[in-house]
């Protein structure tokens, strides 16, 4: 799924909104990816396009120190769930592994601390028309707001189901990470639409590059092969007349 304005069109296609936001770095996993939340407006049309708060609500406490923090949070799920998933498949090397725990566990024990915050607190109200509509109870926070998807990356590494899940994108291009939830666990890109149509081009383009190779070397084009073969035999006779 995509959603946003302006210059950038924000993807929330990962299944988990941690892994949406590890996904908006520079690091985030897609090709020529560079640094989305570079400001505190585009940080403000995050939060409203992956549904954190309800559209139209009002952020006036927002401004360039919720910046850091995001993006230390960021990190910490990044490293956190990169860890998980390189310890399913087995690419944790030994040498590596005193390294590497030191950092795990302080990114750990920072987004527990995230975790333990109060989120904003969710309200239905009469809309237009009567409708229910969500809105929040007061005005959130940065702590609040960073304690949504902290607690969403809690619950992420904690059930093994989900861990079972994790992926990264196999295209040529991208190590985005996203969840498998597919029959049988076939998925093997972020997007479909996205990697798995790029992918598709490039075989495309490689398959009709080799065929001009392949007719200099001596082998019937496929057309021409084509029509031969199709050609009826008395017609053939006619053409040598």
């Amino acid at each position: 799924m995509a959603a946003g304005r302006g210059a950038y069109v924000w993807r929330f296609d990962s299944g988990r909104i941690c892994l949406d936001l590890v996904a908006t770095g520079p690091g985030g996993g897609t090709p020529r990816a560079r640094e989305q939340l570079e400001g505190p407006g585009r940080l403000a049309d995050w939060l409203t396009a992956a549904r954190l708060v309800p559209a139209g609500t009002a952020l006036t406490a927002l401004d360039a120190t919720w910046l850091p923090r995001f993006r230390e949070l960021r990190a910490d799920v990044d490293r956190l769930v990169s860890d998980q998933l390189d310890s399913l498949c087995g690419k944790v090397a030994q040498k590596d592994s005193q390294l590497s725990s030191l950092a795990y566990e302080k990114a750990l024990e920072r987004v527990n601390s995230l975790a333990a915050a109060a989120p904003p607190g969710p309200r239905a109200v009469p809309g237009e028309g009567g409708a229910l509509v969500r809105t929040l109870s007061a005005e959130p926070d940065c702590a609040g707001l960073l304690a949504v998807v902290a607690r969403d990356a809690v619950d992420l590494l904690t059930d093994p189901v989900a861990r079972g899940a994790l992926r990264r994108c196999a295209g040529a291009a991208c190590h985005r990470l996203y969840l498998d939830t597919s029959r049988g666990g076939r998925r093997r890109w972020c997007s479909g639409e996205v990697c798995g149509n790029r992918e598709r081009v490039a075989r495309h383009r490689r398959r009709t590059a080799s065929e001009p190779a392949a007719t200099a070397a001596g082998a019937p084009a496929t057309t021409g092969g084509r029509r031969a073969a199709q050609e009826d035999p008395g017609e053939r006779n006619m053409k040598r007349r």
